[in-house]
C-alpha cells in the first residue's frame, strides 16, 4: 500500500486521539473527499477498525451518529515508519493540547 503524506497525517490524527471523520479533518486540514477515503482504505488494510456509536448517545446530544476509528497495531507500526520519513511527527497536536476534549466514551 502506497502511504502519502495525506495518509501520514490521517494516521498521525488517529494515533493522537482524533477518533472520528470531522475531528480528523479539524486535525488535518483535510477535506472530507480526502480523509473518508484514506480512512475506508485504512480499514481495508487491516491498519483501523471502526464501530459506529450507539444511536442513543447521538440522539441525546441531537446529532447524526459516529463513526470511530482507532489505529490498529499494523497501523501504529506504519505510522511510527511513516512520520519518519515524511517527518510528519508533532504536525497535530494531541487532543488535550489543543484544549479540546475526546468524544465521550473515547480516550
Amino acid at each position: 500500500m502506497k502511504i502519502t503524506y495525506s495518509t501520514t497525517l490521517v494516521l498521525e490524527a488517529l494515533a493522537r486521539g482524533y477518533h472520528y471523520g470531522f475531528d480528523i479533518m479539524d486535525a488535518t486540514n483535510l477535506p472530507s473527499g480526502t480523509v473518508y477515503p484514506i480512512l475506508r482504505r485504512l480499514e481495508r488494510e487491516n491498519m483501523v477498525t471502526s464501530e459506529w456509536e450507539a444511536d442513543g448517545v447521538a440522539q441525546s446530544e441531537q446529532r447524526p451518529p459516529r463513526r470511530y476509528y482507532a489505529l490498529t497495531a499494523e497501523g501504529q507500526k506504519v505510522f511510527e515508519g511513516t512520520a519518519e520519513r515524511y517527518r510528519a511527527a508533532g504536525a497535530i497536536a494531541p487532543r488535550s493540547a489543543r484544549g479540546l476534549r475526546p468524544a465521550r466514551g473515547r480516550g
